[in-house]
């Protein structure tokens, strides 16, 4: 059983984070509980880390200097054990680093830290990717949250009077995810009401990729006012995703996608990849809160 680092801010705000993964499991306001809840019988994460890339990989692996390692869907870190560095009644700094598991599939130096903070109706999270090797680390990395739905009375049939609320109005359009979860050429619309995704189950045969997004900020909010905030810090993919049949809704945010169809070359290439200079770090950010 990995170890659970529980969180407590003043305003009956608590989180949970599991040691695996980094994966934050749980995120209580006033009692209620604002992560999903796992349930294996339709989605068994809560709010997954991706890393080092982002999506599925073409053939099930990824290219470094012509030979071929095996890389799951959104890479490894979500199933790995972080070490707990620093930690506090309100706060966590959580840790990954290369070992010789994961040369097996990425044969790079790297270091992962995952920081939480919980406020008051917030919880803020600082992911620092860092190079500690002497060739440039490509990397993605991605946030997968999903949230309940509903979440503030109602149904989720037809919607319930929830959407999805963008800081700036987004291209109608994304591409189809194809087989093995690997992104098409082809598009498919996105049912957009200016700069809101009105929500209806049926929708979602697929995910909503949304590429070089205008928006950071995306509500997702419900008939009573209250809403789920989500603001991404140097993120420039967004998605929405459910399934028909599954209680919840996730808002993903990516600094990578997935493999286009048929992608045949180095790592490095990968589209929306970023190379990481020897001995650099990146920033980014993401920040939860509870309006209403």
């Amino acid at each position: 059983m990995a170890e659970r680092i529980d969180l407590i801010a003043r305003d009956r705000s608590t989180a949970s984070l599991s040691a695996h993964g980094a994966e934050p499991v749980s995120w209580r306001v006033g009692g209620r509980d604002y992560l999903w809840s796992g349930d294996p019988a339709h989605w068994n994460r809560h709010a997954p880390w991706l890393f080092p890339v982002v999506g599925a990989s073409a053939g099930g692996a990824v290219t470094v200097e012509g030979r071929r390692y095996p890389m799951g869907q959104h890479g490894f870190a979500r199933d790995l054990p972080f070490a707990v560095v620093e930690r506090s009644a309100d706060a966590v700094l959580l840790r990954l680093t290369d070992s010789p598991r994961t040369r097996e599939h990425y044969p790079f130096a790297f270091r992962l830290d995952v920081a939480a903070r919980l406020r008051p109706a917030g919880l803020d999270f600082t992911v620092t990717v860092a190079n500690p090797g002497e060739t440039p680390l490509p990397y993605a990395l991605g946030f997968h949250p999903a949230f309940p739905w509903p979440f503030a009375g109602g149904e989720r049939a037809k919607g319930g009077g929830y959407a999805v609320a963008f800081e700036e109005a987004e291209r109608p359009f994304a591409p189809k995810v194809g087989e093995g979860g690997l992104l098409l050429r082809d598009e498919q619309p996105v049912p957009f009401d200016g700069a809101t995704l009105p929500l209806d189950p049926a929708i979602f045969t697929e995910a909503f990729v949304l590429r070089n997004a205008r928006s950071r900020v995306m509500r997702f909010t419900g008939p009573g006012g209250t809403a789920i905030r989500m603001e991404a810090e140097d993120f420039p993919h967004l998605a929405v995703w459910t399934k028909p049949t599954a209680p919840f809704l996730s808002l993903e945010c990516w600094t990578g996608h997935a493999d286009w169809a048929r992608f045949d070359g180095e790592l490095a290439d990968r589209d929306s990849q970023r190379l990481l200079a020897p001995g650099a770090q990146a920033h980014h950010g993401v920040r939860l809160s509870l309006e209403g």
